[in-house]
This record gives structure tokens, C-alpha cells and sequence, in this order.
């Protein structure tokens, strides 16, 4: 789950994370009035979007000229011209891909002078088991392209969470970003505190890009990005609600209410599989055939009629999808119950694109039996490279 920069700022201040004074608005009115109670003379105006790369950000409305998501502001008058132009339009930017996001929230942060910009990250290394700070002195809106361009430049720090962040951590920390004295000190603490963040907050990360030195010689974090692992929201209900449904995809939050593992992808034949490695292979299979997954939809080892009901009906929801490809190995999971719920659901919703189901495993026969006996156009497969030929075949006879 992922949240706003204003939250995660918020948030990271209860932990003793410096940033500097904000407030979120929803309307023009609500953005000036929040310019209002900071001391000024500059303010910073952001659009809050789940997407990086906002500063290089265009609006679809405005023009190729435009300014991007993150303005700078003096006065009264030109916070309420940037909040203007922001809110309820498009933006895209290198991460929301061409569609974009609409803006619907705004976030008015004290501007700062920087002297200088630096990253820092905290993520779960899960080779290592432990956690890990990423630190470059190269921070800023082009961090992807120092990774991928100067990759010595980008530090990794391990942390074991049987023992915590020490004082060497904070050292090294300090050393990666190439500061010294009461700046090392400053950043060392930082770090110390972004660590404490993370821990309690069961985040899968913490992103600051940038961390900066102020003018006045202060180590400030800017702009952070936090997301956390659902696994653990039940231990954070407080969290939970910081939750935005508009800015997530809505046939994945409909999936997310039926515990069902599901992410839309740009092809045409939607996937329906038990266990995520299986339903990785089928996605290879298709586009080994010539076709791409619409999706990758993990139904799980457990799933009732209900659910597979609900899985198939969220695949046909996708325009996009010109064809089914089922493919279920039944162990915990039976064949029969899976039949079931492809049948109600394709009796439901009035299947109209192909539809090729491949079963194996406990109570197969009866599975197969129930398909068979439905009076719909299902395909039965023998395998997995059966059924990406039957149904690649099917969906190009159709086109």
C-alpha cells in the first residue's frame, strides 16, 4: 500500500524525521490558505499523485509549455495560479505512463534554499535477509539515470534487524553521502530515524529523493515516498486509512477485496492461475505463442466458488481482453469448485470472447465434467503449451 508524500511526511515526523512545514489542500482555496500559515517568502506547491517524476511532469490540458507538478511560489496570487492549474487536470509524468493521473490533491510545503541534494532509501534486501539503506550523493529528478549511467556512485548500506541500526550504520551512511562534521552527525541521525520509521511502520520502503543541505546547514528531507507491506496493515489500522483508493487501478482494487493477487498488464488474453509461479509460466507460454497476458491473477491455493467467481468476472471487465486462457493445478485447490465458478461467472456476465481452460490435479474428471456439461464454448487444453496454442489460435480466428 502505497500513500501521499504529504502523508508520508506526516508520518515520518512522528518519528523525528526533519521535514519542512506543510499542509494539504483539496481546492484552490484550501492550497492558499495553507500558503498562509507558513512563514514564506517561498512556497513550494505539489501535486500529490502515487508517481514519481512530477517535477519533469506534464499536464495534458495545458500544453507542451506548461510548467510540470512541483512549482515554486512567492506570493499569494501565484500559489493560487499553480493550484489552479493543477487540480483536476492530467498529469503525466515518466512513471503513470501515457494516461497519466488526475490531480486531485495538492500539498503546500515551505520552499528551502538547497545547497546540495543527496538519495537515501531504506528497502528489504531480500537476499541478504536484512534491510538495507541506498545512498548516492546524486540526488534529485534524475536518480534513475545516475543507476543506470554511474552505478558506483549508488552505496548500499546492510542493517540486521536482530541487532538495529548501530552508530556505524550512521557512519557510513554519512560517508556515502560524503559529509562531514556536524552534517555527518545530522545525517547519521536522519538515518537513524528513517530506520525507526520503517520498523514500526512495517514499510516494504522509504524513498527520499532529495535529501538536502539547506542554506542555513540543515539536512532536510524534501520529498519521500513511502509504501508499506499489506501482509502486515491488520498491526496498523491508523494506516490503513491513509489508503487512496482513487489513485489505484480499479479492477485491482476490486480484486484486493477478495484477497485475490492481481496487476493489469498491456495484452490481450487475460490469465486466471493458482500459485504465482504457475501463473508466471502461463504469462511466458503466451507471449512464447505470439499474443501478450492481459494480466497476472493468482486465484491462490484456497479459493472458494465465490472467488473464482469473482476473479473471472474482474478479467472480463478489462476491455481489452479478447480472450481466457485458465490454467488451474489443483492440489489444496480442487478442479470441480474451480469449474464451478468459470461456469457462473461466464453464465453471469455473458461470455463473449474465447475461453480455454486447462485443469489437472485433485478431482479433475469432475471438473472437466462440469465444463463439458455447461452448454458453453470452453476449450478444454491437456497442458499448459496446449492450451496457449488453443487459445492464441482462438482468439486470432475471432480478430
Amino acid at each position: 500500500m502505497n500513500i501521499h508524500e504529504y502523508q508520508a511526511k506526516e508520518l515520518l515526523a512522528k518519528f523525528g524525521v526533519p521535514v519542512p512545514a506543510g499542509f494539504a489542500a483539496l481546492s484552490v482555496e484550501e492550497a492558499v490558505e495553507a500558503s498562509k500559515k507558513l512563514p514564506g517568502p517561498l512556497y513550494v506547491v505539489k501535486a500529490q499523485i502515487h508517481a514519481g517524476g512530477r517535477g519533469k511532469g506534464k499536464f495534458k490540458e495545458l500544453g507542451p509549455d506548461a510548467k510540470g507538478g512541483v512549482r515554486l511560489a512567492r506570493t499569494e496570487e501565484e500559489v493560487r495560479a499553480a493550484a489552479a492549474d493543477m487540480l483536476g487536470n492530467t498529469l503525466v509524468t515518466v512513471q503513470t505512463g501515457e494516461a497519466g493521473k488526475q490531480v486531485n490533491r495538492l500539498y503546500v510545503t515551505d520552499g528551502v534554499d538547497i545547497d546540495k541534494e543527496f538519495y537515501l532509501a531504506l528497502l528489504v534486501n531480500r537476499a541478504t535477509g536484512r534491510i538495507s539503506m541506498v545512498a548516492s550523493t546524486e540526488g534529485g529528478m534524475d536518480i534513475e539515470e545516475v543507476a543506470h549511467s554511474t552505478p558506483e556512485k549508488i552505496h548500499t548500506i546492510d542493517i540486521d534487524p536482530a541487532t538495529g541500526f548501530m552508530p556505524h550504520h550512521g557512519r557510513s551512511v554519512a560517508a556515502a553521502l560524503e559529509l562531514t562534521g556536524d552534517l555527518a552527525k545530522q545525517a547519521a541521525f536522519t538515518a537513524s530515524k528513517l530506520y525507526d520509521a520503517f520498523l514500526g511502520t512495517d514499510a516494504a520502503q522509504i524513498e527520499v529523493n532529495p535529501l538536502a543541505v539547506t542554506g542555513d546547514g540543515k539536512l532536510m528531507v524534501l520529498d519521500a515516498k513511502v509504501g508499506f507491506d499489506s501482509n502486515a496493515m491488520f498491526r496498523h489500522k491508523n494506516l490503513a486509512e491513509l489508503r487512496d483508493e482513487t489513485e489505484e487501478d480499479p479492477m485491482e482494487l476490486e480484486a484486493s477485496k477478495y484477497d485475490l493477487a492481481y496487476i493489469k498488464l498491456d495484452g490481450d488474453i487475460g490469465c486466471m492461475v493458482n500459485g504465482a509461479g504457475l501463473a508466471m509460466a502461463t504469462m511466458d507460454i503466451i507471449k512464447l505463442n505470439g499474443m501478450f497476458p492481459a494480466n497476472f491473477l493468482d486465484v491462490g491455493g484456497g479459493a472458494n466458488k465465490e472467488k473464482v467467481t469473482a476473479a473471472f468476472k474482474i478479467i472480463l471487465s478489462d476491455p481489452a481482453v479478447k480472450g481466457i486462457l485458465v490454467n488451474i493445478f489443483g492440489g489444496i485447490m480442487r478442479c470441480d469448485i474451480i469449474a464451478d465458478g468459470i461456469v457462473a461467472a461466464a453464465k453471469e456476465v455473458n461470455l463473449s470472447v474465447p475461453l480455454v481452460v486447462r485443469l489437472e490435479g485433485t478431482n479433475v474428471q469432475q471438473g472437466k465434467d462440469i465444463l463439458a456439461n455447461s452448454g458453453l464454448p470452453i476449450v478444454a487444453a491437456n497442458d499448459l503449451g496446449d492450451a496457449a496454442q488453443k487459445i492464441v489460435a482462438e482468439v486470432k480466428q475471432v480478430a
